[in-house]
């Protein structure tokens, strides 16, 4: 741990970047391997959300079985020693990958939420918000016979889930004017809004380097700031057990477990101040 906190030392304001590794702790699976391939099927394409009744069903009957992992996990170590080192004014921005909500739960503020939340879900036609625990109670009156089944957890309150019966699934409706309900997050296809990336940038800006923890950065909306870290002369750490699609770029890197990792750094900072 020594490296990383010597990395923090000569670069006391961090843009901290992280993804789902940071949140399996807490029961939420992350979406690849330590090599970075797919741990399982790829998640609903935003064109198929949008353009397939079935495709909806599909969606939110694996979400009705895997919300209530996500909505239940708390916050772990990595979390919360996070949250501590942006108490110290050591983290200049926190970006996540993530929609779990778990950061703020730990106590961490400002923080970008790259790809929304799973907290709820926005009508296509109103504009409506909906509480996604609401929505929850929906999908459970109204489909009875999806109660109590059992299926593993995937990333971000999905489930591994296939069934023949998908075509019978009553998916939500907006109560207001019966309009179709998407969750806010950023769905694969999908582009990251403008003013989030803008908020994430600045932040970067007034950073002296990026920390990434829990990514393999395969997804460009995560990379990119890694790539203009480097273009501005920034150096970039990982905390990261795999390899990530930054790892010719990185000035450190640090495979071990998120948790610990932190929990040591933060104990390791302390002992210098």
């Amino acid at each position: 741990m020594t490296a990383l906190r010597d990395f923090l030392l000569r670069h006391p304001r961090l843009f901290v970047l992280t993804g789902a590794g940071i949140s399996t702790d807490s029961g939420i699976p992350g979406y690849r391997d330590e090599q970075g391939a797919w741990q399982r099927t790829p998640p609903v394409l935003l064109q198929d959300f949008l353009g397939s009744h079935a495709a909806r069903q599909r969606y939110w009957a694996r979400s009705m079985v895997g919300w209530p992992i996500a909505a239940g996990a708390q916050p772990n170590a990595a979390h919360h020693a996070l949250a501590t080192l942006q108490a110290q004014g050591r983290v200049a921005g926190l970006v996540t990958q993530n929609v779990d909500g778990l950061h703020q739960r730990a106590g961490s503020a400002g923080v970008i939420e790259l790809h929304g939340t799973i907290a709820s879900a926005s009508c296509l036609a109103c504009g409506e918000r909906h509480e996604r625990a609401g929505i929850q109670r929906e999908l459970e009156t109204h489909n009875p016979d999806w109660l109590g089944l059992q299926a593993e957890a995937a990333a971000d309150g999905d489930a591994h889930l296939e069934s023949e019966h998908f075509g019978r699934f009553r998916v939500p409706a907006c109560r207001r004017c019966a309009g179709v309900l998407k969750p806010d997050v950023v769905f694969f296809g999908d582009s990251v809004p403008r003013e989030r990336v803008q908020a994430a940038t600045q932040a970067l800006e007034a950073a002296d380097a990026v920390l990434v923890v829990g990514s393999s950065l395969m997804v460009y909306s995560g990379y990119r700031f890694c790539v203009w870290a480097e273009r501005m002369g920034k150096p970039v750490a990982a905390l990261n057990l795999g390899r990530t699609r930054a790892d010719a770029m990185l000035s450190l890197k640090v495979a071990e477990p998120c948790g610990p990792a932190l929990t040591a750094l933060v104990a390791a900072l302390a002992a210098t101040a």
